[in-house]
């Protein structure tokens, strides 16, 4: 049993979430225990600086510099913070905010930037921290993302039952996990399905003049209409037809993408709520849309997780739209939902820390297995 932390701040940049974890067994074949689990909001200064620059705000190298180490400083209060009141872990599992993320071309690897170094807050925390977990998948050839699905695998497959582990973060990506039988394991599949809050965060902060960051609980969208014309219109977005293995992030769906949904949706005349709807639909109708062409078969369940399980707008045109597919959380099967991704990273740190590999090629076009992550000690004392 090794006591781990996992830290994960994703494309919506909310802040950054820890998850104090107990890992038991070997590869595949592990138990989790979560022990605490909190979000640590991000300084005002230091979430607008981060959204800057992923809005591809040019910056010196200085300011790089200085926003890597505020980054690294934050995540390591929050591993900090995390087990102060527990019996201490002995590991750090941390994504880091990425700020920059290119999937490969016919020519070219792809390219994926994480700030927060692990040197650094291994130092701060005293911990051996393992960290920049998507590299070595880009360089056998892979998207560098999502590098969930193993984990899914590990964690919330089925002896019966094919199931769709469905985050929704900023940008949204599906796990398809068969079920668990005749090899099922190289029949797995997973992607990035497009966006996920990232648009409607964006759309709500700039159609309440800064006073509201999100939709809570979709209540927004809920009081609108929504505008088809305008979800068929937005579906035909190449991203959405070209096949996995594929990523994404907010150079794609960000704040130019907006933009451009706003200048098409001048003639419909919508009012906010009417956009945000509609915008709430494209997220939902796009990962159906991703389940309808690229699954083998539509699952049997779908389970949701990350922040957009909150959105109970979001969650309920889901349900609709898959019809008889029924729409749960992975809270209903035991892994807190809110959290996934920060345990999903303390469990890719221990497994680099045990020696197995922590990518599935199925789901990342990586050209074989290989370990993730690179491991920062504390220097001695």
């Amino acid at each position: 049993m090794i006591r781990v932390i996992g830290l994960m701040s994703g494309t919506s940049v909310d802040g950054i979430d820890a998850a104090l974890v107990e890992i038991y067994g070997q590869d595949l074949d592990i138990q989790i225990e979560l022990i605490a689990a909190k979000t640590y909001p991000y300084p005002d200064e230091l979430r607008e600086k981060i959204l800057s620059v992923c809005a591809n705000e040019a910056i010196s190298m200085q300011e790089l510099a200085q926003l890597d180490d505020a980054i690294a400083f934050a995540f390591a209060s929050s591993a900090l913070n995390i087990q102060a009141s527990h019996e201490p872990a002995t590991l750090i599992g941390s994504h880091g905010q990425t700020v920059y993320h290119r999937p490969p071309t016919l020519n070219t690897l792809a390219y994926s930037l994480q700030l927060g170094r692990g040197a650094l807050i291994a130092q701060l925390t005293n911990l051996t921290t393992i960290s920049n977990f998507r590299a070595a998948d880009i360089a056998a050839g892979g998207q560098g993302a999502p590098l969930v699905p193993r984990i899914d695998a590990a964690l919330l497959s089925h002896p019966e039952e094919s199931r769709c582990i469905q985050n929704i973060g900023g940008i949204g990506n599906v796990t398809y996990l068969p079920a668990r039988r005749d090899n099922w394991l190289e029949k797995i599949r997973g992607w990035d399905t497009g966006p996920g809050n990232s648009l409607l965060d964006l759309a709500v902060h700039q159609l309440s003049n800064g006073a509201k960051t999100y939709d809570e609980n979709g209540d927004w969208a809920a009081s609108g209409n929504i505008c088809q014309t305008l979800v068929k219109q937005w579906l035909q977005h190449q991203y959405f037809h070209t096949p996995p293995p594929k990523s994404t992030g907010r150079e794609l769906f960000g704040v130019d993408y907006l933009q451009q949904c706003f200048q098409d949706a001048e003639k419909h005349q919508l009012t906010p709520a009417d956009f945000l709807a509609t915008l709430t639909e494209l997220t939902a109708a796009s990962i159906v849309e991703n389940y309808r062409l690229f699954l083998p078969q539509m699952p049997q369940r779908v389970l949701l997780c990350g922040g957009g399980t909150r959105n109970l707008y979001l969650k309920r045109r889901l349900q609709i739209l898959l019809d008889k597919v029924p729409v749960t959380t992975t809270d209903e099967v035991g892994l807190n939902a809110d959290f996934k991704e920060a345990i999903a990273f303390a469990v890719l740190a221990y497994w680099r820390q045990m020696g197995n590999p922590g990518n599935l090629p199925s789901a990342t076009g990586a050209s074989q297995e290989v370990q993730l992550g690179e491991i920062h000690q504390p220097s001695a004392e």
